[in-house]
């Protein structure tokens, strides 16, 4: 067995008994012989340091259990924009994203797509057979017209349109150099597959460019067949279904990655970060409110400032040592539209983002108000804005209601668009969330390059504390 294989597998039923030394795969499966020949391309060039493989969903997802080289499981689909990712970081790393005809075919169709046509050195092994094998069997995109899938029971049909033929489409694309589909079914076609994975790999070592071989395997537990008839079935159905052979073979210069150059200092101030710790305020999380989590929904419009009071609220907290997390949502309208975000704030790890049930709501109209209202948890706190809202509905009684006049106090100030600050100070009187110090800190930071904008929006946030308008 390959080097590059583990002696013992300990992610497969911690390397116990004869699983510790056997795959997870069907009998008859592709996916074993295809883990081979990869780990052999990658131990005869030498690039067992160098090789880094992505794994996303599916049978595939498992490859990280066999070969010990670098890992990265991807979501669904997302290997390749991955693989971009970790070769662009290190140049040096020889990539390898492992797909099978589901992820890659499917949800992934435009993630190959783009990273084909952009032609970046990478290797990309496709196992195509023709099933979703881990998830029961389903249809997939290169199952065959009449084949029997759990979601096609009497063959797929004209109305599940043709199977796609992947290695073509790829070949058809300017970027790759390499593209070829090979087969399992018997000594030849190994023999074949086994040079194309390694000449797939080779090319990425010599900087060629983007390689892509296409595997057809077989899947006999969800064709319903023995690993020998399967394999028949392979030969007899799918080769003429999908062509084997090299589709795209083209010389190509050398390609010159960038080296990357990671600096602290500029990736800071790309991003707006700081590069030295905020002062801490708060003596301690504010459990007095509603003990070691806080859900906050801010509501209002496209326009009225929701999403960055939103914002502020989570940096302070942030600031302040605790986990918060925010969640926008918003309408297409650039203004006008609906416009509100969730924040959770917890004293350890936010486990659950959103705010089906909020501790406080921030309402800077009549309709997020009667939207988000009724929702408010019991012993809640709902700060809106009076000078927008006339009458505020009935509610559960035990929520306190904090009129504060935003808009007006803006407007008095001759900035309207500070309303939203002016509805945070209204929020820190109510409540004591964290301390005024922290609330002006937060704005410092974000208004750090606009002096004349952060003293405006500190004195909106001392007339909202105050609950006191300017006189205009």
């Amino acid at each position: 067995m390959s080097a590059v294989f583990y002696p013992v597998f300990e992610r497969h039923a911690h390397g116990e008994g004869l699983k510790g030394r056997s795959t997870h795969y069907c009998p008859g499966c592709g996916h074993g012989l295809v883990h081979k020949y990869l780990a052999s391309a990658i131990e005869e060039l030498g690039i067992q340091d160098r090789a880094v493989a992505i794994s996303p969903v599916g049978c595939s997802v498992f490859l990280h259990y066999y070969l010990d080289v670098g890992n990265t499981q991807a979501a669904h689909g997302r290997a390749p924009a991955v693989a971009l990712g970790q070769k662009l970081a290190n140049p040096r790393s020889i990539v390898i994203a492992y797909q099978g005809d589901g992820d890659l075919a499917s949800i992934g169709l435009a993630e190959i797509l783009q990273a084909a046509q952009m032609g970046v050195p990478l290797t990309v092994v496709f196992v195509n057979n023709a099933v979703y094998g881990m998830t029961g069997g389903q249809m997939a995109p290169t199952t065959l017209p009449g084949q029997r899938t759990t979601t096609t029971p009497l063959g797929r049909g004209r109305l599940e349109g043709a199977p796609l033929r992947m290695a073509e489409m790829i070949a058809q694309l300017d970027g790759p150099v390499y593209v070829e589909r090979v087969a399992l079914y018997d000594a030849r076609q190994r023999v074949r597959a086994r040079k194309a994975i390694k000449k797939a790999v080779r090319l990425q070592v010599e900087d060629r460019g983007f390689a892509l071989v296409e595997v057809l395997a077989e899947c006999p537990v969800h064709l319903h067949l023995t690993p020998r008839e399967a394999q028949a079935w392979v030969r007899d159905l799918m080769v003429p279904a999908f062509p084997l052979g090299v589709k795209k073979d083209v010389a190509a210069e050398k390609w010159e990655l960038p080296t990357p150059v990671f600096e602290a200092a500029a990736l800071a101030r790309t991003v707006g970060a700081a590069t030295e710790a905020p002062p801490r305020y708060c003596r301690a999380f504010p459990r007095h409110l509603f003990g070691r989590e806080i859900a906050i929904k801010v509501a209002g419009t496209g326009g009225d400032g929701a999403q960055t009071a939103a914002l502020l609220l989570a940096r302070a907290a942030i600031n302040e040592g605790f986990d918060a997390t925010h969640i926008p949502s918003y309408g297409p309208e650039s203004r006008g539209g609906t416009s509100y975000a969730d924040v959770r704030i917890a004293e350890d790890e936010v486990l659950s983002p959103p705010c089906p049930r909020p501790n406080v709501l921030v309402a800077f109209n009549g309709p997020s108000l009667a939207k988000f209202g009724p929702e408010v948890a019991p012993g809640g706190v709902i700060v809106y804005d009076r000078s927008v809202i006339a009458t505020p509905p009935r509610l559960d009684p035990s929520i306190r209601l904090v009129g504060a006049d935003c808009a007006a106090t803006a407007a008095a100030l001759g900035k309207p668009q500070t309303k939203n600050v002016v509805a945070l100070g209204a929020l820190q009187a109510a409540t004591g969330l964290f301390p005024v110090d922290t609330f002006r800190e937060v704005i410092r930071q974000v208004l750090k390059d606009k002096p004349e904008l952060a003293a405006v929006n500190e004195s909106a946030l001392g007339w909202g504390v105050r609950g006191e308008r300017p006189v205009s």
